[in-house]
């Protein structure tokens, strides 16, 4: 999005007026899927995805030919409350990885044939310790929130995003019991593998942080600037600037999953644009995918968080755009098609 947004309430006009799906490149799309050489629903959820894809790239038939891959990172106050088994300065040496192309989603970038990008974002100031305050002040809000939804190259026709950031798990489970409530324990898992005591600490932070804030609010947007970090912030900014670019996103795992959710808190379909590349290992994720209401493209063990997921799902979403535009049809193939 060339214009950046200026107060948290220009991002609620913007959701509340995002543009809806192409219903003239969806029919298209349905009416040749119809016509193609197997028996209709035989490719199962490929063709939901092709339609899907038709429908938010406003094109049929869909193609999936310039994927971009973004990591967004940020650095985080409560990280120094020792909920997590890695110290906050790995955040800035895994990003000089990701740079380097030595990291899992530099791999799985390349085999998908996507653009890859990191984006650190302050690092060298952490957010605010959320435990007493909140984590961000709308400007430093804006500023990520900004950076995300200008990060999309102008080509791209399908956005995955992912983080990094050392106890961000921590933020994605405070942002979760603050939005769907429940108990803390429900949203708070290993992370970085952290167990026993540590555990406990992570959830009596979490439980503590957040009804801390919900005495102040419960507006999603604010709940995310209060709770979030800053590479939380950037990937709903990148959800928004998506679907105003006519592009598809692939959302990673369960941090990704909880910035994407307080924009589906705050205007409901918000994340209509969107697909849940993976459930994590991570235990909230799973109960955030049901709240959401989406069902995810794999489901294979991972918690590596990184767009690692998203990078590894863009195979599947172009395969459902190659089978549809590649397929012949009954009357090109001269089959003969099921008897009424």
């Amino acid at each position: 999005m060339k214009d950046t947004f200026k107060s948290i309430e220009a991002i609620r006009g913007a959701l509340q007026a995002a543009p809806d799906p192409s219903a003239q490149a969806q029919n298209t799309t349905d009416a040749r899927e119809a016509t193609l050489t197997k028996p209709p629903g035989s490719l199962g959820r490929l063709e939901d995805i092709a339609s899907w894809l038709a429908a938010w790239q406003d094109r049929a038939p869909p193609r999936v030919r310039t994927p971009q891959v973004v990591v967004f990172a940020g650095n985080h106050g409560v990280a120094a409350r020792g909920v997590s088994a890695y110290s906050a300065e790995v955040t800035a040496q895994m990003v000089a990885n990701f740079e380097a192309g030595g990291a899992a989603v530099n791999q799985l970038s390349k085999t998908a044939g996507a653009s890859f990008r990191v984006i650190p974002i302050h690092l060298e100031t952490p957010t605010a310790d959320f435990t007493d305050t909140a984590a961000m002040d709308e400007d430093a809000f804006l500023k990520a929130f900004n950076i995300g939804a200008n990060a999309i190259e102008a080509d791209c026709d399908l956005l995955c995003i992912g983080e990094m950031g050392i106890a961000n798990t921590t933020s994605a489970a405070a942002v979760c019991h603050a939005l769907f409530g429940e108990d803390a324990s429900d949203w708070v898992g290993p992370g970085t593998g952290i167990t026993g005591d540590t555990i406990s600490l992570k959830t009596g932070i979490v439980a503590a942080a957040v009804s801390f804030h919900l005495s102040e609010t419960t507006d999603p947007l604010e709940i995310l600037r209060r709770l979030g970090g800053r590479e939380l912030v950037a990937m709903a900014g990148a959800i928004l600037g998506a679907r105003y670019q006519n592009t598809p996103v692939l959302i990673d795992g369960y941090v990704a999953g909880a910035a994407a959710a307080a924009l589906e808190q705050a205007h409901p379909g918000s994340l209509d644009h969107t697909m849940c590349a993976h459930v994590s290992a991570e235990p909230g994720h799973r109960r955030l995918l049901t709240k959401l209401n989406k069902i995810p493209l794999l489901d294979l063990g991972m918690r590596l968080g990184e767009a690692s997921g998203a990078a590894l799902a863009i195979n599947i979403v172009r395969a459902a755009a190659d089978c549809h535009a590649g397929m012949a049809t009954f009357a090109d193939a001269g089959v003969t098609d099921k008897s009424d």
